[in-house]
Protein backbone atom coordinates (compact mmCIF):
# COMPACT_ATOMS: atom_id res chain seq x y z
CA UNK A 1 0.00 0.00 0.00
CA UNK A 2 1.56 3.37 -1.39
CA UNK A 3 1.13 6.92 0.07
CA UNK A 4 -2.17 8.43 -1.10
CA UNK A 5 -1.78 12.23 -0.95
CA UNK A 6 -4.78 14.02 0.13
CA UNK A 7 -5.58 17.34 0.89
CA UNK A 8 -7.86 16.28 3.81
CA UNK A 9 -7.15 18.29 6.55
CA UNK A 10 -5.94 15.78 9.69
CA UNK A 11 -4.52 17.94 12.44
CA UNK A 12 -5.19 22.02 11.82
CA UNK A 13 -3.27 24.61 14.45
CA UNK A 14 -4.55 27.69 14.32
CA UNK A 15 -3.07 31.11 15.28
CA UNK A 16 -1.41 28.51 18.20
CA UNK A 17 0.56 30.42 21.25
CA UNK A 18 3.34 29.05 23.47
CA UNK A 19 4.65 30.35 26.70
CA UNK A 20 5.66 29.89 29.90
CA UNK A 21 4.02 32.26 31.99
CA UNK A 22 5.18 35.72 30.44
CA UNK A 23 7.87 34.05 28.36
CA UNK A 24 6.60 33.50 24.63
CA UNK A 25 8.13 30.78 23.09
CA UNK A 26 6.33 30.99 19.82
CA UNK A 27 3.23 33.09 18.53
CA UNK A 28 0.86 33.02 15.94
CA UNK A 29 1.38 29.66 14.24
CA UNK A 30 -0.85 28.97 11.93
CA UNK A 31 -0.41 25.56 9.78
CA UNK A 32 -2.52 22.01 8.66
CA UNK A 33 -1.05 18.73 8.64
CA UNK A 34 -2.60 16.84 5.34
CA UNK A 35 -3.82 13.42 5.63
CA UNK A 36 -0.53 10.90 5.28
CA UNK A 37 1.46 13.45 5.71
CA UNK A 38 5.10 12.74 7.46
CA UNK A 39 4.98 16.21 8.72
CA UNK A 40 7.96 17.62 10.10
CA UNK A 41 8.39 20.38 12.84
CA UNK A 42 12.20 21.74 12.55
CA UNK A 43 13.91 24.77 13.62
CA UNK A 44 17.14 25.24 16.00
CA UNK A 45 17.74 24.62 19.25
CA UNK A 46 15.11 26.91 21.61
CA UNK A 47 12.62 27.47 19.41
CA UNK A 48 9.79 25.44 20.91
CA UNK A 49 9.51 21.91 18.81
CA UNK A 50 9.01 19.36 21.71
CA UNK A 51 6.67 22.34 23.30
CA UNK A 52 4.80 22.29 19.94
CA UNK A 53 4.42 18.63 19.88
CA UNK A 54 2.97 18.19 23.98
CA UNK A 55 0.55 21.29 22.47
CA UNK A 56 -0.28 19.12 19.53
CA UNK A 57 -0.89 15.62 21.90
CA UNK A 58 -2.48 16.80 24.64
CA UNK A 59 0.31 16.97 27.32
CA UNK A 60 0.78 20.82 27.49
CA UNK A 61 -2.47 23.70 27.11
CA UNK A 62 -1.32 26.46 24.47
CA UNK A 63 -1.45 29.86 25.95
CA UNK A 64 -3.73 30.53 23.37
CA UNK A 65 -4.55 29.24 19.66
CA UNK A 66 -6.49 26.21 18.61
CA UNK A 67 -4.82 22.32 17.88
CA UNK A 68 -8.34 20.78 15.27
CA UNK A 69 -8.84 17.09 14.90
CA UNK A 70 -11.45 16.80 12.53
CA UNK A 71 -12.21 19.98 12.82
CA UNK A 72 -12.64 20.02 16.43
CA UNK A 73 -10.86 21.89 19.22
CA UNK A 74 -8.91 19.62 21.40
CA UNK A 75 -8.22 22.18 23.97
CA UNK A 76 -12.21 23.06 24.04
CA UNK A 77 -13.36 19.16 24.62
CA UNK A 78 -14.33 18.00 28.40
CA UNK A 79 -11.80 15.10 29.68
CA UNK A 80 -13.39 11.97 28.12
CA UNK A 81 -13.42 13.48 24.41
CA UNK A 82 -10.02 14.49 25.07
CA UNK A 83 -9.31 11.04 25.85
CA UNK A 84 -11.09 9.24 23.03
CA UNK A 85 -9.27 11.53 20.52
CA UNK A 86 -5.52 10.64 22.24
CA UNK A 87 -6.10 7.38 21.68
CA UNK A 88 -6.07 7.75 17.91
CA UNK A 89 -2.14 8.86 18.74
CA UNK A 90 0.67 6.15 19.12
CA UNK A 91 3.93 8.62 20.32
CA UNK A 92 7.69 7.83 20.53
CA UNK A 93 9.74 9.97 22.89
CA UNK A 94 12.88 10.72 22.70
CA UNK A 95 14.73 8.76 24.60
CA UNK A 96 12.21 5.54 23.60
CA UNK A 97 10.60 5.45 27.41
CA UNK A 98 10.82 1.95 27.61
CA UNK A 99 10.60 0.35 31.14
CA UNK A 100 14.18 -0.55 31.47
CA UNK A 101 12.53 -3.47 34.07
CA UNK A 102 10.22 -4.81 31.80
CA UNK A 103 11.07 -6.88 28.86
CA UNK A 104 10.33 -6.02 25.22
CA UNK A 105 7.19 -8.03 25.22
CA UNK A 106 5.74 -6.69 28.14
CA UNK A 107 6.94 -2.82 27.49
CA UNK A 108 4.56 -3.19 23.96
CA UNK A 109 1.42 -4.97 25.90
CA UNK A 110 1.07 -1.91 27.95
CA UNK A 111 -1.16 0.33 25.75
CA UNK A 112 -3.01 -3.17 24.74
CA UNK A 113 -3.53 -4.04 28.40
CA UNK A 114 -4.29 -1.02 29.58
CA UNK A 115 -7.00 0.03 26.62
CA UNK A 116 -8.17 -3.38 25.26
CA UNK A 117 -10.27 -6.76 26.66
CA UNK A 118 -7.63 -8.99 24.63
CA UNK A 119 -6.90 -11.89 26.55
CA UNK A 120 -2.92 -12.70 27.67
CA UNK A 121 -2.52 -15.08 24.56
CA UNK A 122 -4.15 -12.53 21.95
CA UNK A 123 -1.52 -10.21 23.62
CA UNK A 124 1.00 -11.66 23.58
CA UNK A 125 0.72 -12.90 19.59
CA UNK A 126 0.03 -9.13 18.72
CA UNK A 127 3.03 -7.93 20.87
CA UNK A 128 5.39 -10.22 18.86
CA UNK A 129 3.39 -8.90 15.24
CA UNK A 130 4.25 -5.29 16.51
CA UNK A 131 7.97 -6.22 17.17
CA UNK A 132 8.18 -8.40 13.88
CA UNK A 133 6.70 -5.14 12.01
CA UNK A 134 9.49 -2.74 13.08
CA UNK A 135 11.88 -5.86 12.31
CA UNK A 136 12.51 -7.35 16.70
CA UNK A 137 11.05 -10.75 15.44
CA UNK A 138 12.81 -12.85 18.51
CA UNK A 139 13.55 -9.91 20.74
CA UNK A 140 9.92 -10.51 22.68
CA UNK A 141 12.39 -11.51 26.57
CA UNK A 142 15.36 -9.13 25.77
CA UNK A 143 15.11 -6.06 28.47
CA UNK A 144 16.05 -2.79 27.04
CA UNK A 145 19.28 -3.34 28.00
CA UNK A 146 20.52 -5.80 26.55
CA UNK A 147 19.97 -4.27 23.27
CA UNK A 148 21.45 -1.27 21.04
CA UNK A 149 20.05 2.42 20.90
CA UNK A 150 18.45 1.61 17.39
CA UNK A 151 16.84 -1.40 18.51
CA UNK A 152 14.87 0.62 21.63
CA UNK A 153 13.79 3.26 19.51
CA UNK A 154 12.07 0.43 17.66
CA UNK A 155 11.10 -1.34 20.60
CA UNK A 156 9.41 2.20 21.27
CA UNK A 157 7.75 2.74 18.35
CA UNK A 158 6.20 -1.11 18.28
CA UNK A 159 4.43 0.26 21.75
CA UNK A 160 3.57 3.03 19.99
CA UNK A 161 1.32 1.49 17.33
CA UNK A 162 0.25 -1.47 19.66
CA UNK A 163 -2.98 0.15 19.19
CA UNK A 164 -3.26 0.97 15.58
CA UNK A 165 -3.40 4.52 15.61
CA UNK A 166 -3.99 7.06 13.06
CA UNK A 167 -1.65 9.68 14.04
CA UNK A 168 2.07 9.00 14.96
CA UNK A 169 4.00 11.73 16.72
CA UNK A 170 7.92 10.96 17.11
CA UNK A 171 10.03 13.28 19.44
CA UNK A 172 13.49 13.72 17.72
CA UNK A 173 13.34 9.66 17.02
CA UNK A 174 17.24 9.70 15.89
CA UNK A 175 18.69 11.73 18.21
CA UNK A 176 21.88 9.75 19.64
CA UNK A 177 21.70 7.04 16.81
CA UNK A 178 24.34 6.53 14.39
CA UNK A 179 23.93 7.35 10.55
CA UNK A 180 22.85 3.72 9.81
CA UNK A 181 21.23 2.98 11.98
CA UNK A 182 19.24 6.55 11.54
CA UNK A 183 18.78 5.93 7.96
CA UNK A 184 16.89 2.53 9.02
CA UNK A 185 14.75 4.42 11.57
CA UNK A 186 13.70 6.63 8.75
CA UNK A 187 13.05 3.94 6.61
CA UNK A 188 10.72 2.33 9.11
CA UNK A 189 9.31 5.26 9.44
CA UNK A 190 8.00 5.72 6.00
CA UNK A 191 7.11 1.96 5.97
CA UNK A 192 4.92 2.11 8.74
CA UNK A 193 3.15 5.21 7.16
CA UNK A 194 2.24 3.08 4.25
CA UNK A 195 1.42 0.11 5.48
CA UNK A 196 -0.41 1.69 8.55
CA UNK A 197 -2.38 4.24 6.58
CA UNK A 198 -1.18 6.80 9.21
CA UNK A 199 -0.50 9.95 9.45
CA UNK A 200 3.24 11.08 11.30
CA UNK A 201 4.37 14.42 12.73
CA UNK A 202 8.07 14.21 13.36
CA UNK A 203 9.89 16.76 15.43
CA UNK A 204 13.87 16.85 14.27
CA UNK A 205 16.96 18.92 13.45
CA UNK A 206 18.40 15.94 11.77
CA UNK A 207 18.95 17.43 7.90
CA UNK A 208 19.18 13.37 6.53
CA UNK A 209 16.26 12.32 7.96
CA UNK A 210 14.10 15.94 7.39
CA UNK A 211 14.94 15.52 3.23
CA UNK A 212 14.58 11.81 3.12
CA UNK A 213 11.11 11.18 5.04
CA UNK A 214 9.61 14.76 5.30
CA UNK A 215 6.96 15.63 2.35
CA UNK A 216 5.34 18.74 4.83
CA UNK A 217 6.78 21.00 7.69
CA UNK A 218 6.71 23.95 9.36
CA UNK A 219 10.05 26.23 10.50
CA UNK A 220 9.96 27.29 13.58
CA UNK A 221 12.42 30.40 14.56
CA UNK A 222 13.38 31.35 18.11
CA UNK A 223 14.98 34.66 17.52
CA UNK A 224 11.21 36.02 16.26
CA UNK A 225 9.28 33.42 18.29
CA UNK A 226 7.20 32.47 15.55
CA UNK A 227 7.13 30.10 12.07
CA UNK A 228 8.64 31.22 9.25
CA UNK A 229 7.76 29.20 6.56
CA UNK A 230 5.71 26.01 5.88
CA UNK A 231 5.97 23.34 3.17
CA UNK A 232 7.83 20.71 1.69
CA UNK A 233 11.46 21.02 3.40
CA UNK A 234 13.17 20.63 -0.52
CA UNK A 235 11.29 22.86 -2.02
CA UNK A 236 12.11 25.16 1.05
CA UNK A 237 15.61 24.29 0.45
CA UNK A 238 15.37 25.07 -3.10
CA UNK A 239 12.72 28.41 -3.08
CA UNK A 240 13.22 30.14 0.25
CA UNK A 241 14.92 33.09 0.35
CA UNK A 242 14.90 33.75 3.74
CA UNK A 243 18.42 33.17 5.28
CA UNK A 244 17.75 31.97 8.35
CA UNK A 245 15.51 28.95 6.37
CA UNK A 246 18.58 28.47 4.18
CA UNK A 247 21.60 28.47 6.84
CA UNK A 248 19.19 26.00 8.55
CA UNK A 249 18.64 23.56 5.48
CA UNK A 250 22.00 23.88 4.34
CA UNK A 251 24.21 23.19 7.25
CA UNK A 252 27.19 20.97 7.18
CA UNK A 253 27.83 21.88 3.20
CA UNK A 254 31.00 23.64 2.22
Amino acid sequence: MGRVFTDEACIEVRDLTMAYGSFVIQRDLTFTVKRGDIFIIMGGSGCGKSTLLRNMVGLRAPAGGHVLYGGVSFWDLGPDEKKAIMRRFGILYQSGALWSSMTLAENVALPLGEYTRLGQAEIRELVSFKLALVGLAGFEDFYPSQISGGMCKRAGIARAIALDPDILFFDEPSAGLDPISARRLDELIVELRDSLGATVVVVTHELPSIFAIGNNSVFLDAETGTMLAVGDPKKLLAESRDPKIRSFLTRGQS
